[in-house]
């Protein structure tokens, strides 16, 4: 067994057991994104968003708030905006570097210049 694999297997098993808590996170991430008064942030941060990964942070922060034996509605807020901030470090990220590509996909940068 590879580290990818020694890695991929703990991870796929904390996401099925937080699976519910995370599509809170991704609902709240999706309605947060809506704006009506600037039609172009929603486009933007759904490119930025939704541009993949494992979403590693929020799940983290969901972990360790189930761990601490925290059962309010706050963990779901507090994860998806350390998913916020991560995401906005890789717009700066891209812009600072004039990165083309991230993940295979043109950067926010260069489609938005």
């Amino acid at each position: 067994m590879g580290l990818d694999e020694t890695v991929k297997k703990p991870h796929d098993r904390l996401s099925a057991h937080l699976a519910a808590d995370m599509g809170r996170v991704n609902a709240l991430i999706r309605e947060r994104m809506a704006s009506e008064h600037a039609p172009r942030i929603p486009e933007v941060t759904a490119h930025l968003v939704e541009a993949g990964g494992k979403r590693l942070r929020p799940l983290l922060t969901l972990a360790a708030a189930r761990m601490c034996g925290y059962d309010g509605p706050y963990h779901i807020h507090l994860a998806a905006t350390v998913e916020f901030i991560h995401t906005a470090t890789l717009l700066h990220d891209d812009v600072v570097d004039e990165s083309r590509q991230r993940r295979g996909r043109p950067t926010a940068n260069l489609l938005w210049d």
